[in-house]
């Protein structure tokens, strides 16, 4: 399978260069996105709302502190890995 391939193509990069300002709710709609893709589901029923909720947070905080920690590198030190 080609990784590349099977990402939702609505989800957009949020780090630099690609996006600059990326702001809570651009993270919040990228997880949204991705949960929805996963799940099948654009909108859950009740029975799914709260499992579906806690999918979101926790996809938004996980992406947030991916995005704390690459911005916090220096750029020398991004590119020598």
């Amino acid at each position: 399978m080609a990784y590349g391939r099977t990402m939702c193509r609505s989800i957009k990069t949020l780090r630099e260069p690609y996006t600059a300002d990326v702001t809570e709710e651009d993270v919040r709609a990228a997880a949204l996105q991705y949960v929805r893709k996963i799940s099948g589901y654009r909108s859950p029923s009740a029975r799914n709302a709260e499992a579906f909720e806690r999918a979101v947070e926790a996809v938004a905080s996980a992406t947030q502190d991916l995005l704390d920690e690459l911005y916090s590198r220096k750029p020398s030190e991004a590119r020598t890995g």
